[in-house]
């Protein structure tokens, strides 16, 4: 029987590696992730997946979980694993709410529509994923366009190290929004990884 196959994201390699440490998975599955920049350009998604489809399990025949929510593919993945019964996805529609739990993810979403979110790797990685990624840095002019509406930056760390807090805290600062954090850890993801993980494993 062919080893479990996980295509996740590249943004939870270090979230996803120490879920399936802590659940005694890492030798029992097969993992890849693809680009993390992905995450601005939601549409390169599917067509990745599809490719690595076909490459690694060509005939359809081995439990695959996705590890995305939607991710901004409009429907599309949900498209693709209606397509080939074998494949299952992490719940929700983004990161943040898989992070956060959705009940969480909810209550903060109503509380302030405005609001940004960043996770421990997209606020290390804020330069090259945001600022650079949507020109920022070349075209300032944009600031107003894109975050306009935005009044409240949200870190959703899934650790408690300064530097990222830090990361978030100037990330806000740079994009002229109020800074929140709040701590979700790893234990919503762990159990949305779980649930999946053991469907397919």
């Amino acid at each position: 029987m062919s080893q479990p196959l996980v295509l996740a994201c590249g943004a939870l390699v270090s979230e996803l590696r120490a879920v399936l440490a802590s659940d005694g998975l890492s030798e029992h599955v097969e993992v890849r992730y693809l680009p993390a920049n992905f995450h601005n350009r939601p549409n390169r998604i599917v067509p990745a997946l599809r490719e690595l489809l076909d490459e690694l399990d060509p005939h359809a025949d081995r439990e695959v979980l996705i590890g995305y929510a939607d991710c901004g593919t409009g429907g599309t993945l949900d498209a693709l694993l209606a397509e080939r019964p074998n494949l299952r996805r992490l719940p929700g529609d983004h990161c943040y709410e898989f992070f956060a739990g959705s009940p969480l993810f909810r209550e903060l979403a109503d509380a302030e529509l405005g609001t940004f979110y960043l996770t421990d790797f997209l606020a290390k990685h804020f330069d090259a994923l945001v600022w650079q990624g949507l020109r920022l840095d070349r075209h300032p002019e944009l600031l107003s366009a894109y975050f306009g509406n935005y009044s409240r930056l949200m870190l959703l760390s899934q650790t408690d190290r300064d530097d990222v807090v830090a990361a978030g805290r100037d990330a806000a600062e740079r994009l002229g929004l109020r800074f929140e954090h709040r701590h979700v850890g790893l234990a919503p993801f762990h159990d949305a990884v779980s649930v999946s993980i053991r469907k397919v494993a």
